[in-house]
């Protein structure tokens, strides 16, 4: 799930409407990555959600499969940026109006505009990331199984902990916001039945499905303010659900740290220790979406002629979810806590430990 750094202000109304080919969003170079394929006439296109393409997450991420798309197939590529739902309709529009063969929005809070920019537009191909709501043949659900690999999240957490305190907390409560919550949590009990330890998990209470959020994947200082009260309460350990408000949460763990307390990060979406060069050394871990791969797989059917409706699910099984690695804690992590994750992981892939939220795809 899903938004990290506003850019208001930086951007005008007519620089929502739409963008033409760029590099990754982390370069400051405008000019179009080097195509490795024949140039092709085929048009993808893409819009935000809030946060931007440059959030760090998951609307980078999706952006980042397009660029490959257009390098690897060479295809053509626009792109919409989002700061507030607002844009939505607006964006889409844009994006309709440059005749794209396949227009992909990224997020759940864009699915009553996707919806309604494909019903009107039945000649041409959708694909929304993060949301199986919508039921048409031109719309196809990009979804993650998220809670498989933030239960493994979960674990580490817990046993990393030398507080027995560890938090999370979301942006907005939403489905592919609590997916990862629910997961975390039942990782964290696992580990307490495990080890016969009682560390405690702030933020988030999976039976009742209440939490923490901030309200908004874009304001940091919530982030930072709720990160805080949390390593006041004793956390250590942190995994922010909430786009650019996590980067909030690395200033919050920052200055703990520079306090002389131990406090450690758990992204999500991307790995945070690429798509945060400044926080690396907070990072214990991230739970990962392959979203950049599943929007070029995507796009290389639709270009290829063989789009399909049919939902793409991303699982541990498949390699769509999974956690980073531990870069810099690799070597202050014990060897038999990353054995036990390495079980628990081919246990869940193979079916015989069972992840459940009542946010799981369906």
């Amino acid at each position: 799930m899903k938004k990290t750094v506003a850019l208001a202000g930086l951007l005008t109304a007519a620089a929502l409407a739409l963008t033409g080919c760029a590099t990754p969003p982390t370069s400051n170079d405008t000019s179009p990555p080097p195509a490795t394929a024949p140039a092709s006439d085929f048009l993808g296109c893409m819009v935000s959600d809030q946060g931007g393409f440059d959030d760090k997450s998951f609307n980078q991420s999706g952006w980042e499969g397009m660029l490959k798309a257009q390098t690897d197939l060479g295809i053509k590529t626009q792109k919409a940026e989002s700061q507030s739902a607002a844009d939505f309709a607006g964006n889409l529009a844009s994006m309709q109006a440059q005749n794209c063969n396949l227009i992909i929005t990224v997020g759940y809070m864009l699915s009553e505009a996707t919806k309604a920019a494909a019903t009107a537009n039945a000649g041409t191909h959708f694909a929304i990331v993060d949301d199986n709501q919508i039921s048409l043949p031109n719309v196809k659900p990009l979804i993650f199984k998220t809670s498989d690999a933030a239960y493994l999240a979960g674990y580490l957490a817990a046993a990393y902990s030398t507080t027995g305190t560890v938090a999370t907390f979301g942006g907005v409560n939403i489905p592919t916001v609590t997916i990862f919550m629910d997961g975390f949590a039942d990782g964290v009990a696992r580990y307490n039945q495990d080890s016969g330890k009682s560390v405690k998990l702030l933020g988030w209470d999976k039976a009742s499905q209440n939490g923490v959020f901030t309200g908004d994947f874009e304001d940091q200082a919530k982030g930072k303010n709720t990160t805080k009260n949390f390593i006041d309460q004793g956390a250590d350990i942190v995994m922010p659900v909430a786009g650019p408000v996590g980067n909030g949460a690395a200033a919050a763990a920052k200055d703990a740290n520079a306090a002389g307390k131990n406090v450690a990060i758990i992204w999500v979406d991307a790995d945070g220790y690429n798509t945060n060069p400044d926080n690396q050394s907070l990072f214990l871990t991230s739970v990962m979406k392959e979203i950049g791969a599943a929007v070029f797989d995507t796009v290389k059917a639709a270009q290829a002629g063989t789009y399909s409706s049919a939902p793409y699910v991303g699982t541990l099984a498949n390699g769509g979810v999974g956690i980073a690695p531990y870069h810099d804690f690799d070597s202050k992590i014990p060897q038999d806590v990353k054995d036990k994750i390495e079980q628990l992981k081919k246990d869940i892939a193979a079916g015989t430990l069972k992840v459940e939220s009542p946010s799981d795809p369906k």
